[in-house]
């Protein structure tokens, strides 16, 4: 079962086990630079608001309904990550695993193939929750990804449209599966309940008004944007680990902000800062340390890929505002995979 519960996403597998549930958000953030600059991770700056298609049949395109699912708002050039969370299962002193599969227009984010149906294990086409708690962008390369921009379907941009030479999906597709309860029962046996592990982000409120851009085209598309250190990390289990009989998917439409008010009635939410703005301000940006993590190699297709900034050049178009690079101020390290009170040595 899925349910849209405070604009986030809950995958529900009560007949698997109890415990195996996943909340996926989907969080504003800053557009890094698009000059192939490496930066460190963004902060998350909320929520972006989420609909059910079906509460606005009467406004929404036919395909829309006939994909089902949710819609969120997003401004031309305005970016976005993923966060994932799992239930924390005290007694076991784990949370809940999952794979999950994560496309952009049909185009999977971590091997840019188009979509089939399953778990893939050579190239490995998902991630592994909590291990990896977060996804900002398309997997370039080892370490390295590019951020997800959005863009109007049809102008060119999105990887869907690179890839396939088709504008027919955008928005994001997502498919959960929870680890067999068996499995789950024999690799976390029974223990004392110890604490959980910090999580990313600032859910900031910026006390600054920003101008509302209107853009492009109803549909958007995701396009790949600004390079980003990000590991996506190796399948720290095996592939038949995961139960595969019971599976969820959903589709995330994404519209243009200003074509959300009128089919929803409610304002979107206004512009993000700028990473200039954000930087100045001397706020935080994030890395993620995972002890003994393994990251994918990355995928040479969408390696290939233009970005908007690369793409907007060759059209003699200017796609991304503002788009100055930045030195990181103020960079928080955080850390995963560390036993209880371990003190982890770096450079001296």
């Amino acid at each position: 079962m899925i349910e849209l519960k405070r604009d986030s996403l809950v995958f529900s597998f009560n007949d698997v086990h109890p415990d195996a549930k996943l909340n996926i958000e989907f969080q504003r953030t800053l557009r890094i630079p698009d000059d192939d600059n490496d930066y460190p991770l963004p902060p998350g700056l909320g929520r972006f608001p989420m609909a059910h298609v079906d509460d606005h049949a009467d406004n929404v395109p036919p395909a829309w309904l006939q994909r089902g699912g949710v819609m969120l708002p997003m401004y031309q050039s305005e970016a976005m990550w993923l966060n994932f969370n799992t239930t924390y299962v005290a007694d076991r002193a784990t949370a809940y695993p999952f794979a999950i599969k994560v496309a952009a227009g049909k185009v999977n984010a971590v091997t840019g193939e188009t979509w089939v149906n399953g778990l893939g294990g050579n190239p490995q086409d998902y991630m592994v929750a909590p291990k990896q708690p977060w996804l900002d962008g398309y997997c370039v390369e080892k370490g390295l990804i590019r951020q997800f921009v959005a863009m109007p379907l049809g102008s060119g941009y999105s990887a869907e449209e690179q890839i396939t030479g088709q504008a027919e999906f955008g928005g994001v597709q997502i498919v959960a599966y929870p680890m067999k309860r068996e499995v789950f029962e024999r690799r976390f046996p029974k223990v004392k309940a110890r604490m959980m592990k910090a999580c990313r982000g600032i859910d900031a409120e910026l006390a600054m008004d920003f101008l509302e851009e209107p853009c492009g085209g109803a549909a958007m598309g995701l396009a790949p944007g600004g390079r980003m250190k990000q590991e996506i990390l190796d399948d720290p289990f095996d592939i038949n680990d995961w139960d595969t009989e019971h599976v969820s998917r959903c589709f995330v439409h994404i519209c243009n902000s200003m074509v959300w008010h009128a089919i929803t009635g409610k304002r979107p939410p206004t512009t993000p800062p700028t990473a200039k703005q954000y930087n100045q301000a001397g706020l935080p940006w994030f890395e993620y340390y995972a002890a003994e993590a393994k990251a994918l190699k990355g995928s040479d297709v969408l390696n290939k890929l233009k970005s908007v900034a690369e793409m907007g050049k060759a059209k003699g178009d200017v796609p991304l505002p503002e788009n100055e690079s930045v030195e990181p101020k103020h960079t928080v390290h955080l850390r995963q995979g560390l036993a209880k009170d371990q003190v982890r040595e770096g450079a001296f």
